[in-house]
């Protein structure tokens, strides 16, 4: 008896390390505990164990390894606990392939909600949304929230499908079953996506009642949601009820007032979360340039673009870059603007070439455009936009030899104008 409880209180001890290993993502250190855990142990080990080492198999990919442990809940006779087969499940379909996954879950003898939601999820995950959709039609479980939740994260993922998104969220309040966080945090996604105002207020009623709406991930989700729908006096009562300001909410703040031009406003809330002593990330200062940005302030954005740098050591990124070269090349600095294309520390985007090749012909700078469409051309060879706008900056100056030779590189290239576009033809 004494042999039991100690070899019990020595497996509780080790499940309590390798949790804390797979918690804190140290998979390597997680799986040689378990090998240790497994040689050691003259006692059976417990099924919870397993979910724990298949879950670290899957982060680094070991589907040999992950074979072998389904071996092993095989002759301990655990397949049939839900945790252990929600880790085979979820193993086989990141390490081997989610046919792989789907054929262990048709195999399956017992399978609650938790093993059906975690093969929608695998579907999800792989944009597969036609059989996710048809495996919760044929569920023979009751789906619960966690269910609701998987497919309409997995609607968010593909572009257009936001409307079926919240359709589900409908069909959720249909089965009596109460949205959560998780829920009323992707569905803000969505509203923000078609700026349903209506649909916003909504979700922020229903939180208020579950009482789910202190969360600070909310708040920032509803402070975002509101300023991208233009109701930045919601969003401001939203942010003046926080207790908590985290840098999430203050970058939320800030995006709401440089989203609709207000870009003073928008440089105000960033000299406060400054006093407030919250840390701005890389977020807060691509919200402050894109304020700039909008209302033309040159000056400031590359006071900003090297504060960001110098003063916090956050690294710009091709977004960062892109701002700053497209509000010196909106206030007519195109030189300067290249300059900032030829000293970046990373490649520039075509977002940021685009800029510039647009403000060349605003201002009626063709050396530059030329420079800055040949990118472009390198970059997305098969954009008809940048074809075009070269060619209309030649044709602007009468340098229709030019123009001409751009639009037969087009045509040589297999790219086809855009509706709505013209070629360029040689005046007489």
């Amino acid at each position: 008896m004494g042999s039991y409880s100690s070899n019990y209180l020595r497996l509780l001890a080790y499940t309590k390390r390798l949790t804390h290993h797979v918690n804190q993502g140290r998979h390597h250190q997680a799986l040689s505990l378990f090998h240790e855990i497994h040689s050691s142990l003259s006692l059976s080990l417990d099924p919870f164990i397993f979910p724990l080492a298949l879950k670290s198999c899957a982060f680094l990919h070991c589907p040999l390894l992950g074979s072998s442990i389904h071996g092993l809940t095989l002759k301990s006779s655990f397949i049939t606990n839900p945790f252990v087969a929600c880790g085979l499940v979820d193993m086989y379909g990141k390490c081997v392939s989610v046919s792989s996954a789907r054929q262990l879950f048709d195999e399956m003898s017992v399978r609650n909600v938790v093993v059906w939601n975690s093969m929608i999820s695998l579907y999800t995950h792989s944009k597969n949304m036609q059989n996710a959709f048809q495996l919760f039609e044929t569920m023979d479980e009751s789906p619960n929230v966690s269910t609701f939740n998987t497919i309409i994260m997995g609607f968010l993922e593909i572009e257009g499908e936001l409307f079926d998104a919240l359709a589900f969220y409908r069909q959720m309040w249909d089965r009596n079953l109460k949205p959560n966080l998780i829920t009323v945090l992707a569905l803000l996604r969505a509203c923000v996506g078609i700026a349903a105002l209506d649909l916003i207020k909504e979700i922020h009623g229903y939180s208020i009642r579950l009482d789910i709406d202190p969360h600070p991930h909310l708040r920032s989700g509803l402070v975002e949601a509101y300023g991208r729908c233009g109701c930045l006096s919601e969003a401001h009562l939203v942010f003046e009820s926080m207790e908590e300001k985290d840098v999430v909410a203050w970058s939320s703040f800030i995006s709401a007032y440089a989203l609709h031009g207000m870009a003073k406003k928008a440089l105000e809330i960033f000299e406060q979360m400054e006093i407030a002593n919250v840390k701005p990330d890389e977020i807060t200062f691509l919200a402050v340039l894109k304020a700039c940005s909008h209302a033309g302030l040159a000056d400031e954005a590359r006071m900003y673009f090297s504060r960001m740098q110098n003063y916090y050591g956050i690294e710009a990124n091709s977004d960062h870059y892109a701002c700053l070269v497209d509000v010196l090349s909106r206030t007519g600095r195109l030189y300067e603007a290249y300059e900032v294309l030829k000293g970046m520390k990373i490649e520039a985007t075509a977002k940021a070439w685009g800029a510039l090749l647009g403000a060349c012909r605003t201002y009626g700078e063709v050396e530059l455009a030329e420079v800055a469409g040949r990118a472009l051309f390198e970059i997305e060879p098969e954009n008809p936009a940048n074809y075009v706008l070269l060619a209309r900056i030649y044709a602007s100056k009468e340098r229709y030899e030019e123009a001409e030779k751009v639009t037969k590189e087009m045509k040589e290239r297999g790219v086809k104008a855009a509706p709505g576009s013209s070629w360029v033809i040689k005046q007489s």
